[in-house]
């Protein structure tokens, strides 16, 4: 990875988009704004980070600025009092230009190769041979498409976005809009790619490019040995997000919580994560069926990988990298994930309130494996028993004690179990925040 600084006191450096740029095209890489160049932190000026924040972010998804756009989410360091803005920076799957120019990194900087047809074209080889949603298949027409998914992913966008660009546009004009059809430099045909495909395609032309394609739903409580339920998805992946997330309503109950003021479903918020990840981060040039198995005590979600990093995945301190972009940009748009990186960080918060005590894995290697407890690790009642004891010994003590008190459950988790001890009216917040707790009985 590479690391670049800009000093942005005041406001974004000029060419600033020269090295996401590059970073893009290249391997990906980290810049640090509030930065010299000799690693001296000057920080930026306060009042003026909110104001570079959105900038970034408004340039990030502006074709006419960074082509194609690309989500970008800015964060905010504090370090010695002063404020460095970060932006992780992924390797993209596509070819991307500033202001009209294409620029490649190497150790001494970012590099304009818009005249260079040579190293352009080996860009384009490179994306199309390392990213297999890229694929370009040149005899695949429109015709080959669903076309009443067209009108329902117009319909998923105008949700997220009411004045989506999408709504105007003709179907192929969404295609090429969406990165979803490409010119292949080394046959010098055009054509829709494997990822349009498995966005659009019918199935008999799915099959036809990719015979082994297929997610398996499988309930295995009862009959453990084979399945008591089964749903074998052979469809595209708009669909296919439909009927995984259909499967798990069926068979795991759902519980509600409150979020400030809007209730929420827990079951949803970290299934829609766990299939997101299964559909969108999985190399499809691969056999190995993806699964996703629901047993009694735990959900597992499994699929062949692209390897970058291997391990279990601390949701502190990981750096996101998207194996298939184009598709995971897709899904962003019609509502079915959220910024990259931020789904496991989800899973871990809401999978702590819906079992408590429960921590889900990550685990990447060649098969990525998700793992969801469904049963809390230490039982609800003795929780709730450990708390009530915990605030009569220090009625002041925070959420964040407790947590780190019980060891097996997270603030989240803690917060849910006060709640629902004040439901019950076992116990009262008095004074706000700076108050105590009263236990009721």
């Amino acid at each position: 990875m590479e690391v670049e600084f800009k000093t942005s006191q005041f406001e974004l450096n000029r060419d600033a988009f020269e090295s996401v740029c590059a970073f893009l095209n290249r391997n990906g890489g980290h810049l640090l704004l509030g930065v010299k160049n000799d690693g001296t932190v000057e920080g930026v000026i306060e009042d003026c980070v909110q104001d570079i924040i959105n900038n970034i972010i408004t340039n990030a998804n502006n074709s006419h600025k960074l082509s194609p756009p690309f989500y970008l989410s800015p964060q905010v360091i504090d370090y010695e009092g002063a404020k460095i803005i970060y932006v992780f920076v992924p390797e993209s799957s596509q070819v991307h230009s500033v202001n009209g120019k294409i620029y490649d990194r190497n150790e001494d900087g970012d590099f304009n190769i818009s005249r260079h047809i040579e190293q352009i074209t080996q860009l384009y080889l490179r994306k199309q041979t390392t990213y297999s949603e890229n694929r370009i298949y040149p005899y695949v027409n429109l015709l080959d498409f669903r076309p009443e998914l067209f009108s329902y992913v117009r319909k998923l966008a105008n949700n997220e976005r009411a004045d989506h660009p999408w709504q105007s546009m003709t179907n192929e004009e969404l295609l090429r809009s969406a990165g979803l059809y490409k010119h292949d430099h080394q046959t010098g045909k055009d054509g829709y790619t494997l990822a349009a495909i498995l966005l659009f395609g019918k199935e008999e032309v799915i099959q036809s490019v990719l015979p082994h394609h297929k997610t398996d739903a499988i309930l295995r409580i009862e009959n453990v040995d084979r399945y008591d339920d089964r749903d074998d998805i052979r469809t595209n992946l708009i669909e296919s997000y439909d009927r995984l997330m259909a499967f798990i309503r069926k068979h795991l109950p759902d519980k509600f919580y409150q979020e400030g003021e809007q209730r929420i479903s827990l079951r949803d918020r970290i299934f829609r994560e766990v299939i997101g990840n299964l559909l969108i981060h999985r190399e499809y040039a691969n056999a190995f069926p993806a699964k996703l198995i629901i047993e009694r005590d735990k959900v597992f979600a499994e699929n062949w990988n692209r390897l970058h990093g291997d391990g279990v995945i601390d949701p502190v301190n990981f750096s996101p990298f998207p194996k298939n972009p184009v598709i995971a940009r897709f899904f962003k748009e019609i509502g079915r994930v959220d910024e990259l990186g931020s789904g496991i960080r989800n899973t871990f918060k809401y999978s702590s309130i819906y079992s408590p005590g429960a921590k889900p894995q990550f685990i990447e290697d060649d098969i990525f494996r998700t793992i969801i407890p469904l049963k809390s690790n230490s039982n609800t009642t003795q929780i709730t028993t450990q708390i009530v004891e915990l605030l009569r010994q220090d009625p002041t003590i925070s959420r964040k004690k407790l947590a780190l008190t019980l060891e097996d459950i997270t603030e989240d988790g803690v917060k849910y179990h006060l709640d629902k001890l004040k439901e019950e009216g076992k116990i009262k917040r008095v004074g706000g925040t700076r108050g105590k707790w009263e236990i009721l009985e």
